[in-house]
């Protein structure tokens, strides 16, 4: 049984401070060149500084599976280099009881990053979203509503939000009587779409009769901004605790959601993946050497075994995605092979 004990908490410290400086190089490097590179895309500092704290945001999942490793294998490096290692080894831990102060922490990492950082990630995303961060057909955005009264079909270049209301731009909308006949031809620089349907201030109309006019143009909808954006947000750009929902409202409608259950699953078993990363780590430090501790030699290492990992979840996510394995076990096959081998490699180091 595990127990917060003095030894205990000391090698979690010591965990947190290595991933916490990994972390703060990491994201500050992050942070400078977003920063450096969409500073003539935005008009002022202060929106610069927010646009590349929210690309740093999104870059967070990527990084912080290698950010718990290189953690985990600084903590264990000071550890050696200050033989603190034999402290511990001497208080009569083996390196499976060492090494779990450092996995509980690791798996705090992955739930936080799960129930707090993707949520506010999340919800600044879809503040400002673009059409970059759609999924679009042919380009452009399309949307098309069926209704007793007939059919809408629009196609913009590009969307923006704002607090109650979607924002096209260059869009173009054909109306449709029940029979397919085109009564009307609107053409507008800027759309928009609350819930009383589509408005434009100044838009270019033709009727059936061929006949041009410029005027303000509205149309009742049944679409609105919510089922647009649930419509083409991506996954990632769904908060873990709307999934669930989400994925029932899509499963209802009939329409895919496997990208969303890969996406779900990989947040609910983030935890597991990070003690994968630690467990890992620690296997890496594992050195018999209490002297001449090569600790570039691990690093480089570490870098490689990292993409090598990379690749892996990138391929069992693809064959979650394409239906070629489920999506339960995409996701959680790779830590579970991950934390097989490490122990295994930590078994030939125990010898207490």
């Amino acid at each position: 049984m595990f127990k917060f004990n003095i030894l205990n908490r000391f090698l979690m410290r010591r965990f947190f401070s290595g991933v916490g400086l990994v972390m703060l190089v990491v994201c500050g490097i992050i942070l400078a060149v977003t920063f450096v590179e969409r500073l003539p895309a935005n008009p002022t500092v202060a929106e610069t500084l927010a646009d590349a704290w929210l690309r740093l945001l999104e870059y967070v999942p990527l990084f912080l599976p290698m950010a718990v490793f290189m953690g985990t294998l600084l903590a264990s490096y000071n550890l050696t280099k200050s033989s603190e290692s034999i402290i511990v080894s001497s208080a009569g831990l083996s390196p499976y009881q060492a090494a779990r102060p450092l996995l509980i922490g690791a798996a705090l990492i992955g739930a936080f990053a799960t129930t707090v950082i993707n949520p506010y990630s999340v919800r600044l995303s879809t503040k400002n979203i673009s059409a970059d961060q759609l999924k679009l057909v042919d380009g452009a955005i399309w949307l098309r509503e069926e209704s007793p009264a007939g059919y809408i079909t629009m196609k913009a270049e590009n969307m923006g939000a704002s607090s109650e209301a979607l924002i096209f731009k260059n869009a173009t909308i054909y109306v449709q009587n029940t029979e397919f006949k085109i009564t009307q031809r609107v053409e507008a620089e800027r759309l928009t779409l609350s819930n009383d349907g589509f408005n434009a201030t100044e838009a270019i109309v033709w009727n059936d009769k061929a006949q041009m006019r410029r005027a303000a143009w509205h149309t009742p909808s049944l679409l609105n901004p919510q089922n647009v954006l649930d419509r083409y947000m991506q996954p990632d750009q769904i908060s873990f605790w709307q999934l669930p929902r989400f994925i029932e409202k899509m499963n209802d409608i009939g329409l895919p959601v496997r990208g969303h259950l890969i996406q779900f699953w990989t947040l609910l078993f983030l935890p597991l993946t990070m003690i994968a990363m630690a467990s890992l780590g620690v296997a890496f430090s594992q050195t018999k050497q209490r002297r001449n501790y090569s600790f570039s030699v691990k690093f480089g290492m570490g870098i490689i075994t990292c993409f090598a990992l990379y690749f892996l979840l990138n391929m069992f996510s693809a064959l979650g995605s394409t239906g070629a394995l489920p999506p339960l076990l995409a996701v959680v096959a790779p830590p579970l092979i991950i934390i097989a081998a490490a122990g295994a490699f930590i078994a030939s180091f125990d010898t207490i």
